[in-house]
């Protein structure tokens, strides 16, 4: 197979050992016409299996440790979901486990049993407007029809961005004030319950932090960012009773959405290792706790494995010097 000794040749193990760890957030029952490139079941499987078929997947706290230790078998991947969505369970678990293929977990614990991330307000806020056109009244994006699904996905593109760097409160305010102007009925349905969390930990899958809120830290208060990711952990270990190891940045973006502050954080409050969304591959000299990470968007089978191959090849990574 080209694509696996590829990999072999770019990531051989041992000393010179490389590790890729995947990101992925939701993995729909179905394709969804306002994210068309966000996995469905169909395409995550067709992924899990290429992933299978080239790399060495390991559980991330195992991987971690082998990477210090120069131990690493050739192709070592892991694979990894944030934010804590239902059909992680629901649709992605019984996939990794057809495959047999193990992943972490990144939960953000306040959206538990009910809850909805505020990127999910406003995107299930225009998806289900009532309205011919929502006008939201910010400066940076002006008023726009949602008739058709692709005036939501324009009008959802240039709205997240603008609404995910506010202050938390500010964020809050501005998303209450969409989803009442559009009259949507929003959904409550979309994150995991504390049951589902324990089925994933009981199907020997890795649960990590994630804060309660999912904020961008470096645009808190120093203590509201500690409270985010202490108390984030400690609800996770209550709902699991045991200890929760690994810790993921909201938006994880270094010197953008965390900075040197929020890594002495994690690392003060005894977490193993973290990890950001910068690209990548992590080698035995990364910083366990910036760990690089890789989103595998490509559709093609070929391009798919290009990207894997560039990240492995990728110069030198995005995170904050210690």
């Amino acid at each position: 197979m080209i694509a696996r000794t590829i990999f072999d040749f770019l990531s051989p193990g041992g000393a010179r050992g490389k590790l890729s760890i995947l990101i992925f957030h939701r993995v729909l029952p179905r394709p969804d016409p306002l994210f068309p490139d966000e996995p469905d079941a169909a395409r995550f499987d067709e992924l899990m299996q290429l992933i299978a078929a080239w790399f060495n997947v390991l559980p991330l706290d195992e991987a971690v440790s082998r990477l210090r230790l120069q131990t690493l078998p050739p192709r070592a991947a892991c694979i990894t979901f944030d934010d804590g969505y239902a059909d992680n369970y629901t649709v992605a678990l019984p996939i990794l486990r057809r495959h047999g293929l193990k992943a972490t977990f990144f939960i953000a614990s306040g959206f538990l049993d009910g809850g909805r991330m505020w990127n999910d307000t406003v995107i299930e806020a225009v998806r289900g407007a009532k309205v011919a056109e929502l006008d939201f009244g910010l400066a940076s994006v002006p008023a726009g029809s949602v008739g058709t699904d692709a005036e939501k996905r324009g009008l959802l593109s240039r709205l997240l961005p603008a609404v995910k760097h506010l202050p938390p409160t500010e964020r809050d305010e501005v998303v209450a004030r969409i989803a009442e102007a559009s009259g949507a009925l929003l959904p409550d349905d979309l994150m995991m319950t504390t049951e589902q969390v324990r089925g994933l930990r009981d199907a020997g899958m890795l649960i990590g932090a994630h804060t309660v809120t999912h904020p961008i830290l470096a645009a808190c208060s120093d203590e509201q960012a500690w409270s985010e990711i202490k108390t984030g952990r400690e609800q996770l270990e209550l709902i699991l009773d045991e200890r929760v190891a690994l810790f993921a940045y909201p938006n994880g973006k270094p010197g953008a959405d965390y900075t040197h502050q929020h890594v002495e954080m994690v690392v003060r409050l005894g977490f193993d290792a973290a990890v950001s969304t910068s690209w990548g591959a992590n080698q035995a000299s990364s910083d366990k706790f910036q760990l690089l990470r890789f989103t595998p968007w490509s559709r093609a089978r070929w391009k798919f494995a290009a990207h894997l191959a560039q990240n492995l090849r990728r110069g030198a990574p995005e995170v904050l010097v210690r």
